[in-house]
């Protein structure tokens, strides 16, 4: 064997037990999750990735916020950064600081910050809220900084702080849109009937989870330096923003094989996929709504009066536009929401029984430049964009990056080792699809492997 020959050989031996390591503690991380916290598999496959990410972050340039979000209080996100105080790399759990402290202890430690009550932060003292939202807005990037004043009197100066950390928000309602759009949304409800979980100790859990953490920093000193060479596929349907703060975590599913580059772009595609819903302005909103006007069963007008657009508009149930301020959409409000987007009325001939007539109206083609700009990652009504992503991304999942190297000893993401957590019966396994667990799709190489089976 030559010198080049054994090189590559000690280099592979090194990549599969990278892989299998990486497997076995994403596994173990998303049981674990949701042997305290009800949440989807999803939502537990992306916050083990996080969990890893925060060991690996010198491997990164970015970093994606965790933005932790329910409707109503008693719904697991507290909960939720109280395990991940146990599990992340230096961990601060906190509530509330004050503005002079904040950046100053992240420019210090690096922490993983795990802030709860972000609702208050944010509607409470203004100083706070705006070194809150200046650390948040900065500190995704490798680089980021925040200026800060200090000294006293004469000697008063300011001073950069770096605050580039991974973060994990907490809070009832909607963030910040600058915070919530570098943030994966974690949308966590309220226990319903028939939903388990086991009561959180910390004293019990604690011994338990530092075992996990050993192995967490055993892993990095390696990984590290070949997560920084990882260039994972991005799923196409999201954005750049989006991009940023995925290409980490996808670099560590890579890395795990198997199946958890499938299912870990397909969990994002899901999670974002009603981030668009739920935070887009109402311009997006409103070209969402035009788009299916437009494109009634698949079969696109060619143009459209403005008088039809409207009561098209006017009569969807679930929209705005039919009390918007209390009297439907006129043709003034549209022309003023559309106009931002360069999109005006024009004269065109519409037909009335043998003659065409002139009427104010829209062509569809006016719209495709809007509608490709911002309505890529908006799912049309009906859509499930977890398979959308499970179609589109497989192949180049399974065939890009680290995931070449053949890992047979992990078929499942959620394979790891038994005892810190007991296995998650919804997660899946060799053969199983947990995305499309009772109701296989077409398009998924694992349901044809179940049905096969």
């Amino acid at each position: 064997m030559s010198r080049e020959d054994a090189k590559v050989e000690s280099q592979e031996i090194v990549a599969g037990a990278l892989s299998e390591s990486a497997a076995g503690l994403l596994g173990e991380l998303a049981a674990l999750l949701r042997r305290f916290v009800v949440m989807t598999s999803s939502q537990a496959r992306i916050v083990a990735l996080w969990v890893i990410h925060t060991y690996v972050l010198d491997g990164a340039d970015a970093t994606p916020y965790l933005a932790i979000t329910s409707a109503e209080k008693r719904s697991g996100k507290t909960r939720l950064l109280e395990v991940l105080e146990l599990l992340v790399l230096r961990a601060w759990l906190t509530g509330r600081t004050t503005a002079a402290v904040l950046p100053r202890k992240i420019d210090a430690d690096q922490p993983t910050l795990l802030l709860d009550e972000s609702d208050a932060a944010f509607g409470g003292d203004k100083e706070y809220a705006e070194a809150l939202r200046g650390v948040l807005n900065s500190g995704h990037r490798r680089g980021g900084k925040t200026t800060v004043c200090v000294g006293q009197g004469a000697n008063i100066g300011f001073k950069d702080f770096s605050v580039f950390s991974p973060k994990a928000i907490a809070g009832i309602g909607k963030l910040p849109d600058t915070v919530a759009d570098r943030a994966i949304p974690i949308r966590l409800q309220r226990r319903g009937p028939g939903e388990a979980v086991d009561r959180f100790r910390r004293r019990e859990v604690e011994p338990q989870t530092q075992q996990l953490r050993y192995r967490l920093d055993a892993f990095a000193e390696v990984a590290v330096e070949v997560l920084k060479q990882a260039q994972p596929d991005l799923p196409d349907e999201l954005d750049d923003r989006a991009w940023d703060g995925l290409e980490p975590l996808l670099g560590i599913a890579d890395l795990a094989g198997g199946d958890w580059p499938v299912f870990a772009r397909a969990a994002a595609v899901e999670l974002y996929g009603g981030r668009a819903l739920e935070d887009d302005s109402t311009g997006i909103r409103l070209l969402a709504d035009i788009r299916g006007v437009l494109e009634p069963d698949g079969k696109p007008l060619k143009q459209i009066p403005t008088a039809d657009l409207l009561a098209a508009l006017n009569e969807l149930d679930e929209a705005p536009w039919g009390d918007w301020f209390g009297k439907p959409l006129t043709s003034r409000v549209l022309a003023r929401l559309l106009k931002p987007y360069d999109i005006h009325s024009k004269d065109i001939w519409v037909a009335q029984g043998i003659e065409k007539k002139s009427r104010k109206g829209f062509e569809r083609d006016q719209f495709d430049g809007a509608f490709s700009r911002y309505l890529a990652s908006y799912p049309r009504e009906g859509e499930n964009p977890y398979s959308r992503a499970e179609n589109s991304q497989s192949e180049s999942a399974r065939a890009g990056g680290l995931s070449r190297i053949e890992n047979s000893r992990n078929p499942s993401p959620d394979a790891g080792s038994r005892g810190l957590a007991d296995r998650d019966p919804d997660m899946g396994s060799a053969g199983a699809c947990a995305a499309h667990r009772g109701d296989p799709r077409p398009g998924c190489s694992y349901c044809q492997s179940a049905a096969e089976s």
